[in-house]
């Protein structure tokens, strides 16, 4: 792998508004929905909604960090989603939803541990962070329905309610990062 290409694997509800949000910062260079975490292989989107897989909905990227840096790319994950509710983003519950960051290195951990101390101490929510770090052990791609889904469903009424204004609060903060919109 090129010595400025990284990994970074990141669940924070659904992974389709996840993934959109991603596909739209520079340095980004792909953007996966899977599932990680969780105790069996190749779990299926139905094994991992009946909540027994331990798996989670995430997104894997591949990102150039002379572009985007890991710590952005956290910042952009903690303003997209709550990492103050347990198992919960809007509408979507279930365990398969919490807030994580599997980190793939200890500078990662360290780097994430750092920005949720940070946000923590300033009261930057109301309440406290619950987003678990976990070390990184598996990743596996979700169904290709899944991949790519706000690209392909733009018009979709889940999209415009849900991925839209996710895109809209990146563009507020993080507007030199965005590819278009």
């Amino acid at each position: 792998m090129h010595k400025n290409i990284r990994k970074a694997t990141l669940g924070g509800g659904c992974f389709w508004c996840i993934e959109a949000v991603f596909e739209e910062i520079k340095g980004v260079i792909s953007v996966v929905s899977g599932y990680a975490g969780g105790k069996i292989k190749k779990p299926t989107y139905e094994q991992v909604c009946s909540s027994d897989t331990g798996h989670i909905e995430v997104v894997q990227l591949t990102f150039n960090d002379g572009i985007v840096d890991y710590e952005t790319l956290l910042r952009i994950f903690f303003r997209i989603h709550d990492p103050t509710s347990i198992d919960k983003q809007g509408n979507d519950t279930g365990r398969q939803y919490r807030s994580v960051i599997f980190y793939h290195n200890l500078n990662q951990k360290k780097q994430a541990e750092s920005i949720i101390n940070e946000l923590n101490n300033n009261d930057y929510y109301d309440d406290k962070i619950v987003t678990k770090l976990r070390k990184y052990k598996n990743f596996y791609k979700a169904e290709d329905y899944h991949q790519d889904y706000y690209t392909k469903n733009k018009n979709d009424l889940y999209c415009q309610l849900n991925i839209v204004p996710k895109i809209k609060k990146v563009n507020t903060k993080f507007k030199k990062y965005l590819k278009s919109f």
